[in-house]
């Protein structure tokens, strides 16, 4: 127990004291994730539009394949992304691999299902509400989904925190494509696992209450910024 109050304690004096190396994956993590979560809500925002407004045929398979993708296992995912970069794979020229780049392709193709899958829920009840409505303006397909995601958006924010919190802790992936190099590509969930992997579990332990903490901040100032939850006055 000593051991675990003195990690927790470590890991405390290095936020107070503002050290450097922490402060450089804690920065790091959060541009990884954040860039990852923009650039999937980009394209899984209006993919789950898409199929909660239009009726085509195979649509349920679609539907079906998106969801069981929200389970894709992510060394699965992070073993696709280092043979698709590495220098034999067809993107090797670009080396970006174990470059936050990499990283961050890892992390959207793990949670752009999850944003588009939630989505497509969310929006296909509000397409429910306003299907006769906007047909009878003539709407085109953009308008809809357009006028939609917007009028869904604070709805839509559980999809990008959904997402933002399942990139947050992912660790298996960016292993492999991210390597785990210092000052380059180590982020909080790898420094955790190579402190585990050095039997300092105490530290560990320290480190992970520091990005749970994170993931609480960030949820909590996007939720106030966006004002999803207002008081309600009587």
């Amino acid at each position: 127990m000593n051991e675990i109050t003195q990690g927790f304690w470590d890991a405390w004096a290095l936020i107070l004291f503002f050290d450097p190396d922490l402060y450089e994956i804690i920065f790091l993590s959060l541009r990884v994730t954040v860039t990852a979560v923009v650039i999937a809500s980009l394209i899984g925002l209006p993919i789950g539009a898409l199929l909660a407004v239009n009726r085509f045929r195979h649509r349920r398979f679609v539907i079906a394949l998106l969801n069981a993708l929200m389970g894709l296992p992510p060394v699965v995912v992070g073993l696709f992304v280092y043979m698709l970069l590495s220098r034999a794979g067809p993107l090797g020229g670009f080396g970006l691999l174990f470059s936050p780049s990499a990283m961050i392709i890892a992390q959207v193709i793990i949670i752009t299902p999850l944003i588009a899958s939630i989505s497509h829920q969310t929006v296909r009840d509000l397409w429910a509400n306003y299907h006769d409505l906007l047909i009878s303006l003539n709407t085109t397909r953009a308008q809809r989904i357009s006028a939609l995601l917007w009028d869904s958006r604070r709805a839509l924010l559980t999809a990008t925190l959904a997402g933002f919190g399942r990139a947050i802790g992912e660790v298996g992936a960016i292993i492999i494509v991210g390597g785990n190099i210092d000052h380059a590509t180590r982020v909080l969930t790898t420094a955790i696992a190579l402190e585990t992997g050095k039997g300092n579990f105490a530290f560990a332990m320290g480190l992970g209450m520091v990005l749970i903490m994170l993931a609480i901040i960030v949820n909590l100032l996007i939720h106030n910024l966006t004002k999803t939850e207002q008081a309600s006055t009587w």
